[in-house]
């Protein structure tokens, strides 16, 4: 079957803050297209994203397999060689070998047990911050509670210095905008020295470490090691940069996000201040899964075909890229009832938003965690907490959020 074409300006303001009815029609009428301006496949049904997800023959990378001259794969562009030694060594972007190597040392200090041990300081540090507004009766939640609360976590999870923390949100914004669908030569200039200094932090840090264990994630990191295997000095710089960023931003962006469709949904936020109040736990955690499958906080993920391949009768060539679209997937109405409303005690809710198979979220627990303790929180401390004004949508698509929401509290 060949590919109807079609070009969506996904950065385009308007269907950055409701893409919703766009993607309902192509779900119906064009659920895979080519994008010859991105230069990109794409698809919006959650069968196909999720088949895709665990389908071997596409990969985050194919240098697995073949060369860049073997794939007509330009070399790598100079300008951007400091952002790269940061990005060629995270984990999340290789295939086969090298990924399960560095995936499985990094799962051994990164465990459930960690992460559940961090719940009574989530629970402080979401008391100082509230504390710090609460007096003036109103605040931004994106500036001054969804965004400190899981860099704090982090980095607190890493054992990065009070004093270094101030650093780690400009850095990671300034990484992250190379991850969307084109940028300027002026972010990638601050993406390379975001990347430069962020790596040099943590190479200063693990040093430190080497002298002196103490109890974080960056001591175990440069301990860490299995069947004689260790991370390399750029991979264990690369992983720690990669927790703190994959760890805030599904955070930061899904907090702000479900706190404005609770705020439109009066019902469903009435009923997760009665279960804060109550203690019910289950409509908390169903509620958040629910608030991350109904605004997704990371809308795209991308794909090569590593080899030739016929996928439902669409003919997918070895180079090609695919981009799965998360956020239509997780509104298709073929998979979810009534997808387009906001149901908090939704039990069936197979969301794509931490992805799945071999790449499968490794920070999902935490997230979850910290969104779970956020609103229980929020909505104990500030049961009467509504809108004040306009929120404000960030500027990407690929990375989804508000810039601001700000609220009476």
């Amino acid at each position: 079957m060949s590919l109807p074409s079609l070009h969506i300006d996904i950065n385009q303001p308007d269907f950055i803050k409701d893409p919703y009815d766009q993607l309902a029609t192509l779900r119906k009428e064009m659920p895979v297209y080519l994008d010859s301006v991105w230069n990109k496949v794409f698809f919006t049904r959650h069968s196909d994203i999720a088949a895709l997800l665990k389908d071997k023959r596409l990969g985050r990378t194919m240098l697995h397999r073949y060369s860049r001259d073997e794939i007509g794969w330009p070399p790598p562009d100079p300008r951007e060689a400091p952002f790269r030694r940061y990005q060629d060594n995270v984990f999340m972007d290789m295939e086969a070998g090298a990924h399960s190597r560095i995936r499985s040392l990094v799962t051994k200090v990164f465990t459930p047990k960690r992460v559940e041990s961090m719940r009574a300081t989530l629970e402080r540090t979401t008391h100082k911050l509230i504390d710090a507004v609460e007096a003036n009766g109103k605040a931004d939640f994106v500036h001054d509670i969804a965004e400190p609360l899981p860099v704090i976590m982090i980095a607190s999870l890493l054992g990065i210095p009070d004093e270094q923390i101030q650093y780690l949100r400009p850095w990671s914004n300034a990484i992250v905008k190379m991850y969307e669908l084109g940028y300027t030569d002026q972010q990638v200039e601050e993406a390379n020295r975001a990347a430069t200094e962020f790596m040099e932090m943590i190479g200063g840090l693990a040093a430190e470490r080497r002298i002196k264990p103490q109890d974080d994630l960056i001591t175990e990191l440069v301990q860490v090691e299995e069947k004689g295997d260790k991370l390399t000095e750029d991979e264990l710089r690369a992983t720690a940069i990669f927790l703190l960023n994959a760890g805030h931003e599904a955070t930061v962006n899904g907090s702000s996000l479900g706190l404005r469709a609770l705020f439109q949904k009066p019902d469903q936020l009435k009923a997760l201040k009665e279960a804060v109040a109550e203690g019910n736990s289950t409509l908390l955690k169903t509620g958040v899964d629910e608030m991350l499958r109904y605004e997704t906080p990371l809308p795209m993920f991308e794909r090569y075909v590593i080899e030739d391949m016929d996928f439902n009768r669409v003919k997918l060539e070895r180079g090609m890229e695919v981009a799965l679209m998360y956020i239509s997937g997780n509104r298709d109405e073929a998979r979810f009832n009534q997808p387009n409303e906001l149901i908090l005690s939704r039990e069936d809710n197979p969301l794509l938003t931490f992805g799945l198979g071999t790449h499968y979220c490794l920070g999902a627990p935490l997230a979850r965690l910290e969104l779970q303790v956020l609103f229980s929180v929020l909505f104990t401390r500030c049961p009467n907490i509504q809108p004040d004004g306009e929120a404000e949508f960030s500027s990407g698509f690929v990375i989804r959020g508000l810039n601001k929401l700000p609220v009476k509290l």
